[in-house]
């Protein structure tokens, strides 16, 4: 008899919820992780801390920017670092208690290690070797780094020693344009750093909608962000006070060196499978280091099943959570299913930014006849009232059925907003759907509407 009917190795969020969903299932289940605290990388080193961070530091631009035109007299708040990092440190404490409360409340053992497989349906933590019918790898994923940039989480760091530093740096320099890069780099320009991104490629944020990608660079470039495009970066060099970036321009190959306080690499991340054991069961890999699954998010050894960041696709949160969600499911002998076409991404800076399903530009190279409904917020009363009127919303319509077919926003509450349309998307509804349905007044969501009424016969307010 095996002692579990799954094992999820890792607890970040894909794990911890398809651990939840597996014991409301009815299946015996156990969690094994690593760290000190459950949450994984987004709870302890990633979403949560920074978004804290990024809060924080909105507040303060508010008050040295706007709080005067409303009103508000006085000084400016000053930045006392140590507790903002307590504050930090709170906030991730709140979150990861609250995993464990949940895990005792359903009734999930937590088995605290490193985990190795020597067999399927063995899982060894320490001297300790638990059986399970199932296994899911759920390990989720770690930073990318640069032939010549080593990493010492001091002077030169990833995002886990961006979250800590020691004091706040006069001078940093960003390697890399992606999510990562521009959350933290809009929080050290607002404590006051002259932050500078150096990107490899022409245009920021890899994928994103053209129109976006342009708009968004202007905005941080007004908000104090310098921006050296088309670079690769050839090494770094750091003692114990400073970094040099030796950078070579990709147009005509010039090298220019850069120096700063600190120097934070934001290059991506990586599937993390070290120490499991993957090559002694035979787990097929892609050329990249994620492990390979079927549909059913089961690998090549049957039991062995894979979710989150070390399989293919975003390396999103919430694309994991539906994962394990649907891995469970699975297991559990039903259908579980994840609607890969409507996973939305968010960057949480200042205006945030969020998209869902298709660009302009892989419509047009698929070849889809398709319509663009835009709206600016500068149209939109509650936006221009707290003075948040940067940004539109751009919803992407099939031109003949109306379906939508994407949609971007860069604006106020961009990654609450961006849900109505992941419904409607997920229901196939149309952009007339989305523009006869009320909206309540004054909200940022209006906006939304506007630009489904702009795929049709015309925006209101516009």
């Amino acid at each position: 008899m095996a002692n579990y009917d799954v094992i999820i190795i890792g607890a970040g969020p894909g794990g911890y919820v398809s651990a939840i969903r597996c014991a409301q299932l009815g299946l015996k289940t156990a969690i094994v992780e690593g760290r000190d605290t459950l949450g994984g990388t987004c709870l302890n080193v990633g979403c949560i801390p920074s978004k804290a961070l990024l809060h924080a530091s909105h507040m303060l631009h508010e008050a040295e920017h706007n709080f005067g035109a409303m009103g508000l007299k006085g000084k400016s708040p000053s930045v006392d670092w140590k507790q903002m990092l307590a504050y930090k440190d709170d906030t991730i404490g709140q979150n990861t208690k609250g995993v464990e409360f949940l895990m005792k409340k359903n009734k999930i053992d937590v088995i605290k290690g490193w985990a190795i497989i020597p067999a399927a349906g063995k899982v060894q933590v320490g001297d300790e070797v638990h059986e399970t019918k199932n296994i899911i790898i759920a390990s989720g994923s770690e930073p990318a780094s640069l032939p010549g940039v080593e990493v010492d989480e001091k002077i030169v760091v990833t995002s886990t020693g961006a979250l800590k530093l020691g004091k706040i740096p006069k001078k940093m320099v960003v390697i890399g344009a992606g999510v990562i890069g521009l959350e933290l780099g809009s929080v050290y320009a607002r404590l006051g750093s002259e932050v500078t991104v150096v990107e490899f490629l022409d245009a920021i944020t890899p994928g994103m909608d053209a129109e976006v990608q342009r708009s968004f660079q202007k905005l941080l470039t007004k908000q104090g962000l310098k921006f050296i495009m088309g670079a690769a970066v050839q090494k770094t060099e750091a003692n114990k006070t400073k970094a040099k970036v030796h950078y070579k321009l990709r147009k005509d190959d010039s090298e220019h060196v850069i120096e700063a306080d600190t120097v934070l690499v934001a290059t991506g991340r990586k599937p993390f499978t070290n120490g499991l054991g993957l090559d002694t069961l035979g787990i097929e890999m892609s050329p990249r280091g994620q492990i390979k699954v079927g549909a059913d998010w089961q690998t090549n050894v049957p039991g062995i099943y894979a979710i989150g960041d070390v399989i293919d696709g975003p390396m999103l949160a919430h694309k994991a959570e539906d994962e394990g969600l649907a891995a469970a499911e699975q297991i559990a002998g039903k259908h579980g299913h994840v609607n890969y076409g409507v996973i939305p991404g968010v960057i949480y800076t200042h205006p945030e930014v969020a998209n869902v399903g298709e660009t302009e530009e892989t419509l047009k190279e698929q070849g889809r006849n398709y319509k663009v409904g835009k709206f600016s917020f500068m149209g939109n009363g509650r936006a221009k009232a707290v003075f948040a009127g940067e940004g539109f919303v751009k919803i992407l319509a099939d031109k003949d059925t109306d379906r939508i077919l994407g949609a971007h926003i860069i604006g106020p509450a961009a990654g609450d907003l961006i849900h109505e349309v992941c419904v409607a998307m997920e229901f196939g509804a149309s952009a007339e759907d989305l523009a006869m349905t009320c909206h309540a007044h004054p909200t940022y969501s209006e906006a939304v509407r506007e630009a489904a009424l702009a795929c049709g016969d015309g925006a209101i307010h516009a």
